[in-house]
């Protein structure tokens, strides 16, 4: 596959009142066609800008957004737009025009793309359908469901046949139920009609749900990326252990520690477990179904500690997980932790600050 975005290097910088505030710092990366990227990280930590300089909707301070090897920057007013219509985009509050039916909605970015009014209202019925809501034509915005009326802004992004569709927050309005359904649709969107997604969250379980791929972002900088899969199996920066690890959404930690600042990132939900030693084992498949840890504890006769225990869906495959505390006895701990790894488990250190 060939990458549909780039990002090179992006710097955004706002001024403000009380002076210079960096939204973005120094952020790289690749999103691949036909890709479901997710963009994570807690509110205030920049992934909204970023999703905005992929349009140039916000445009960037310094570095580069290309688009389909298009540096976004030599382009003029009227190439930004019309490439701007081969990328559609969704939001939270879902945008829609209140005055206007579900029809006429649908039918508006048709309209405005010089559209005749019978061949949009065809296309807008189609995609009605795609969507779910062929029976919702000449329904209002204000007789929909939550669900019902990011449909509605789905079938409207889709309108100008769109190459990449960024979703800002676009699940975080709707109740887990409601959730569901959307991302299944975009899931079905991605696979049938070939669109690239870019999903922008703070919630772990939209990424662990739909998403291939994912980068993590905290205070305007890009702390890790990779895949959903590697990322769940060896997270590596302090924000990916604590949304893996632990299990927390960037949102609780905020709620945890009021204004984001330095108690935003030294939330410490474990600090009352004192093991010397303390691993994290990622069930594979073939691992899944055997008794590991109880038949570990028979061999070597000696308790560990389950800290944590879990499941969680990954793409569509369940992948479980542990936190033991091992016995203080070094050389024990090692042997724990072969015969572990000789049953094929993922195995790796949990720091004392996660």
């Amino acid at each position: 596959m060939s990458a549909i975005i780039t990002v090179e290097n992006l710097h955004k910088t706002f001024d403000t009142k009380d002076g210079s505030f960096d939204a973005i710092r120094g952020i790289s990366l690749s999103i691949e066609k036909g890709d479901i990227y997710g963009i994570i990280g807690m509110s205030g930590a920049g992934k909204s800008t970023l999703v905005r300089c992929l349009n140039y909707l916000e445009r960037p301070t310094s570095g580069k957004v290309m688009v389909e090897g298009e540096d976004l920057a030599e382009l003029s007013e009227k190439e930004l737009r019309s490439l701007r219509s081969s990328i559609g985009m969704i939001f939270q509050n879902f945008n829609l025009l209140m005055q206007k039916s579900v029809l006429a909605n649908v039918m508006f970015p048709l309209r405005i793309a010089g559209a005749g009014k019978a061949e949009a209202k065809k296309r807008a019925k189609e995609l009605l359908e795609v969507v779910g809501l062929p029976d919702k034509i000449h329904a209002y915005p204000a007789q929909l469901s939550g669900g019902q009326r990011q449909r509605v802004a789905i079938a409207r992004a889709l309108a100008t046949d769109p190459k990449i569709l960024l979703c800002d927050e676009a699940t975080s309005a709707l109740d887990p139920q409601t959730t569901e359904s959307i991302l299944q649709l975009l899931r079905k969107i991605n696979t049938e009609m070939g669109v690239t997604i870019v999903i922008i969250t703070h919630q772990m379980s939209v990424i662990r749900e739909i998403c291939t791929n994912v980068a993590i972002i905290e205070k305007g900088e890009l702390v890790e990326n990779g895949s959903v899969e590697e990322i769940f199996e060896h997270p590596k920066s302090r924000a990916a252990k604590r949304l893996v690890i632990e299990g927390k959404d960037p949102d609780e930690w905020e709620k945890k520690n009021g204004e984001i600042g330095a108690g935003a990132y030294d939330y410490e939900p474990v600090e009352q477990l004192k093991e010397h030693r303390r691993i994290r084992i990622v069930f594979t498949t073939n691992s899944s179904y055997e008794p590991v840890i109880a038949n570990m504890i028979l061999k070597f006769k000696t308790p560990v500690n389950i800290l944590k225990a879990d499941t969680k869906n990954v793409g569509g495959t369940a992948r479980g997980e542990m936190i033991l505390g091992l016995p203080d006895d070094t050389i024990l701990q090692q042997q724990m932790i072969d015969y572990l790894k000789e049953r094929e488990l993922e195995v790796e250190e949990v720091e004392e600050d996660v």
